[in-house]
């Protein structure tokens, strides 16, 4: 049992683990933006556009079963009205992130070397010329 617990302990103790859970806790504070938008914004203002229609109520009777066929038309827009959503709010963090790193470049610019004395170069030449058998 104690060796369970120590490499559990390093398991939940990996880079990779805490930051897979700092990614599901910022993911579910996003899904409640992009949700709050799609559901309180987009939606009234697509239902004001196409005259306040619901499709909820929509149902089909096969034998004695009822198919809720509205609700799933209604869950369908709303997958479409996130993605387009999510895609929007995607392009603009790229966007703003692009220009940030263009703005500011992440690596110092490599400094020039230092130009060669005239000695050195002469005696590299001298070399050059008895290598080649001059």
């Amino acid at each position: 049992m104690k060796k369970f617990m120590s490499e559990f302990k390093e398991f939940i103790s990996k880079g990779d683990v805490m930051s897979m859970a700092v990614g599901i806790i910022i993911g579910g504070a996003f899904t409640a933006i992009v949700n709050s938008l799609v559901g309180d914004v987009i939606t009234p203002l697509l239902g004001i556009i196409i005259g306040g229609i619901d499709f909820t109520g929509i149902k089909v009777t096969v034998g004695g079963a009822e198919l809720m066929v509205g609700n799933f038309i209604q869950a369908v827009i709303v997958f479409l009205l996130t993605a387009l959503v999510i895609f929007w709010m995607m392009k603009i963090f790229n966007r703003v992130f692009t220009r940030k790193s263009e703005e500011s470049p992440a690596e110092p610019a490599e400094p020039e070397p230092a130009p060669v004395p005239e000695d050195i170069q002469l005696l590299r030449e001298i070399r050059d010329l008895l290598q080649a058998g001059k």
